[in-house]
């Protein structure tokens, strides 16, 4: 409303700047042009207004829009990539043992839990790095067996990697 009361005031103050730079003398000419400004002021106006009003209609739409949905459905992608992890720090790598070289065996004495050594020579590389207190040779019934006792290595901080 404001914006067509000052475009009304610049129209009719063009028109009186027209007015006043002519002699009062006011011939068809005159009149004709007078008329033709007056329309002008008047299209210039009605476009600005209908501008301005699609703009409120645009944001109102927009906003009437944002609350009529009441729910989220993620669309899906056609295919997603798997993710592939980042290998572990070699100083954490050293610290996890192989799920397939834990074995248990009975023995006169009960039941052990250990790493066999030889199975730890081919799928560890730091073999040589494990703590030499925890080697044990227990006899079983399939003949001596070499290796690391689990609960051994586990107090020493070692982990069973997943298998």
């Amino acid at each position: 409303m404001f914006a067509k009361f000052i475009a009304t005031l610049a129209g009719a103050a063009m028109m009186i700047a027209a007015a006043g730079a002519r002699p009062v003398a006011a011939d068809e000419r005159d009149l004709a042009r007078a008329l033709a400004l007056i329309a002008g002021v008047a299209i210039v106006s009605k476009i600005i207004s209908d501008n301005k009003q699609d703009k409120r209609d645009h944001v109102a739409t927009r906003n009437n829009n944002q609350y009529q949905q009441h729910y989220y459905t993620p669309q899906r992608p056609a295919y997603i990539e798997p993710i592939q992890p980042r290998p572990l720090p070699q100083k954490a790598q050293r610290k996890l043992l192989p799920g397939d070289c834990l074995r248990s065996y009975n023995t006169r004495d009960g039941r052990v839990r250990m790493f066999g050594q030889r199975c730890l020579q081919n799928q560890y590389r730091y073999v040589n790095r494990l703590p030499e207190h925890c080697a044990i040779r227990v006899r079983t019934s399939e003949g001596p067996r070499r290796g690391y006792e689990a609960r051994c290595l586990r107090d020493q901080g070692y982990r069973l990697a997943h298998r």
